[in-house]
């Protein structure tokens, strides 16, 4: 046998088309079988169609089986299992059944067999017909390891051995040949044929699917028709293709793809793949391949352009949210990079971005490459909410109205609410994204709010202002940081003498420098399953009320996260916090420090922990230090947690990691596409006078 061509498609996509000679095909299939699958055959004939012709059965002819003796035509077979109707009657069976030797006789192929169509009678055009059941036997695959992949696709195993007709069964059949015969090629079984038959015998019938694998080839030469590059190798490098590995279709359309990818990364925006061409050589039983590749141009980034009807901003401020500068080599990833800060703006309905060629000299040799980017400005109001409760904090819900671009570009106003049994304000800011820098937010804001808890009730008017980097849904980042200022005046209900409960009314001015920095390991911004993030905040402040208190606040997180299975998270976290500077009652009560409720230790009401006076009531404190650990276990969208809290705050500076409260409890997770539902319920240990006898918590987002 000559050598021969192959394509190579994986078996779901018609993997492999072979040219071979149809005479080599005959000699492949048992005697007297004729292949029922097309996939088998050959796709361009070597000898003329006149000839081929002329060495096929008809389907009036004869077949013999391995001992020579003859069976009959496929015609000849139906019309005598097919019981003989007019328009008007059904004939009466016979008193005796017809001889039919040919039932006799050994299996022939496929395409030989038919078995008896279900007709039901014209007189009766409603009456059901039986079902036909059969059995599936699968020869041949061995240590090719297709067989599992060849029965999850298989035509008669899905039909769970049920068809209504005959006609049917055969025609499942057929597709499974075809399935095999793809299989096999798209591992490099290029001689490997499929070839079923029925069997039936007292009265059960059995599709039999034999496969003959044949050898496997492996790559031979490999040659590649691309112009020059630079580095000179970049194309072959690009390509993980060796001599000597065996035609597997997945592996070598991973390996094109890889140039397809590596080319544009590196400054060929234009690159495009050819066709293969594999020559199959069955003497060596190696296939040499051949890849053309057209590089085009070397490219390098210049400026970028912008078109559609209603724009959300124009291309100078596209330019300030480029990663890349002009003059540097075309990169691909950069291009894709653009194209999600501009989706992560939110100010699209729809945006493309895309290289144009100039044909301008760019610097060393390049030619100069444009982005253009197709943009359509998309609805730039937004309503938002949120509905809370937690035992201590009680009902709060926040509502916002929010103006994307109301200052172009990424100028946004956002006006927010507050309604809560126990908690109520108004607020409006002003945002300004990618402001003069990639991923730079400044922020100014005016707020007025009304608190009323057990430590406390303040009445407080702030304004602030500052400049962050933060994580996004589309852009979660490793580093992240912010500062800026604030001011606010607040009245306030201080407790002057815990062991009386006295209380007074004092109004405080404080003014605070806030800074924050963040460390993200973790793999998801509101529901991580692993890694780690650690955070860090410090404000120093200074407080006026009757004399000026400078003191620092700062408090350290630390959260990791390790899968025990894709089903089973355990989550763990930790926080030590302190004012340092001043004693605890020259600071005011709402900017003192206090644990308990959802977002600190579950089991006890808001605010709970710590110091408190004759009446129970927390009064705050200066250090605190908490811990949980949760074990999260999820089924599709639902979710269950057990966790352990524990924390305790304390009059001092430092924490002093003693008397430490304890509470235990379950909850429920339902996962949505923005986060998990959340419904906690949990119980103190040890429950002292006062404390809740279990507290609830309902929320968006892990508890951490």
């Amino acid at each position: 046998m000559g050598k021969r061509r192959a394509k190579c498609v994986r078996h779901v996509l018609s993997f492999a088309s072979l040219t071979v000679s149809p005479l080599a095909l005959f000699a492949q299939t048992t005697p007297g079988a004729v292949p029922a699958s097309d996939a088998a055959q050959a796709e361009g004939p070597i000898v003329p169609d006149d000839q081929f012709k002329a060495r096929m059965p008809s389907s009036g002819d004869s077949v013999a089986d391995k001992a020579g003796t003859p069976l009959p035509s496929i015609d000849s077979w139906i019309d005598s299992q097919m019981p003989q109707t007019t328009a008007a009657t059904m004939l009466p069976p016979p008193s005796e059944p017809a001889a039919q030797p040919e039932l006799a006789q050994p299996l022939p192929p496929l395409d030989s067999v038919t078995v008896p169509e279900q007709v039901a009678g014209e007189s009766s055009p409603d009456e059901k017909t039986p079902v036909i059941r059969y059995a599936v036997e699968i020869d041949g695959f061995g240590k090719t390891g297709l067989e599992d992949e060849f029965r999850g696709s298989s035509a008669l195993v899905d039909g769970k051995g049920k068809a209504e007709t005959a006609a049917m069964v055969q025609s499942r059949a057929h597709e499974d040949e075809a399935l095999a015969v793809r299989l096999l090629y798209s591992e490099g079984y290029y001689d490997g044929t499929a070839l079923a038959s029925l069997e039936q015998a007292d009265g059960a019938l059995k599709a039999i699917m034999s496969v003959t694998p044949g050898k496997r080839y492996k790559i031979g030469e490999i040659v590649i028709h691309a112009g020059p590059t630079v580095p000179a190798t970049l194309v072959r490098d690009s390509l993980p293709l060796k001599t000597g590995d065996y035609i597997v279709a997945a592996t070598i359309e991973g390996a094109e793809a890889n140039v397809a990818l590596k080319l544009p990364e590196n400054g060929y925006a234009f690159a495009k793949v050819g066709d293969r061409d594999i020559l199959l050589d069955p003497a060596t039983v190696t296939g040499d391949y051949t890849l053309p590749v057209e590089t085009g141009p070397r490219g390098s980034f210049r400026k970028i352009t912008t078109s559609g009807e209603k724009q959300a901003f124009d291309a100078v401020h596209m330019e300030v949210i480029r990663r890349y500068k002009p003059g540097q080599i075309y990169d691909s990833r950069k291009v894709d990079d653009l194209r999600k800060a501009l989706v992560a703006t939110g100010l699209f309905s729809s945006v493309a971005v895309d290289p144009v060629r100039t044909g301008e000299a760019g610097p060393d040799g390049t030619e100069y490459v444009d982005l253009h980017v197709e943009q359509e400005a998309g609805p730039p109001r937004t309503l938002a909410g949120e509905l809370g409760y937690g035992t201590g904090q009680g009902f709060r819900a926040e509502g916002t109205w929010t103006h994307r671009n109301l200052f172009p570009p990424e100028g946004a106003l956002v006006a927010g609410v507050i309604a809560g049994t126990q908690e109520q304000g108004v607020s409006g800011t002003f945002r300004r994204s990618n402001a003069g820098k990639r991923d730079r937010t400044f922020q100014a804001g005016i707020n007025l709010n009304h608190q009323n808890y057990a430590a406390y009730e303040a009445f407080t008017a702030g304004i602030n202002a500052s400049i962050s980097r933060a994580s996004t849904p589309i852009f979660q980042k490793r580093w992240t940081y912010s500062y800026g200022v604030e001011i606010l005046g607040t009245n306030e209900q201080v407790t002057i003498d815990p062991a009386t409960a006295a209380k007074v009314r004092r109004t405080y001015f404080i003014g605070g420098l806030p800074m924050q920095v963040g460390y993200d390991r973790s793999n998801d911004l509101l529901n991580p399953t692993r890694g780690f993030r650690a955070n860090l905040r410090a404000e120093p402040e200074g407080s006026l009320q009757g004399k000026f208190s400078p003191y620092l606040r700062a408090t350290f997180d630390l959260t990791g996260y390790y899968p025990v299975s894709d089903s089973l998270v355990i989550a763990g976290r930790t926080r030590v916090g302190t004012i340092s500077g001043v004693s605890r009652d020259d600071v005011a009560p709402s900017r003192r420090i206090y644990a308990g409720g959802g977002g600190s230790v579950r089991g006890f009401g808001y605010q709970e922990l710590g110091p408190k006076d004759v009446n129970n009531d927390p009064i705050g404190g200066r250090s605190v230090n908490e811990f949980a650990v949760e074990g999260r276990y999820r089924f599709g969208n639902y979710g269950v947690v057990a966790f352990v809290d524990g924390g305790q705050v304390y009059e001092s500076a430092i924490p002093k990691f003693s008397g430490m409260r304890y509470g235990v409890g379950v909850g429920g997770r339902f996962y949505t596409n923005f986060g998990p539902f959340r419904a906690d319920i949990a119980m103190p240990i040890d429950r002292q006078p006062g404390e809740s006898k279990f507290a609830l918590y309902i929320g968006i987002g892990q508890a951490f």
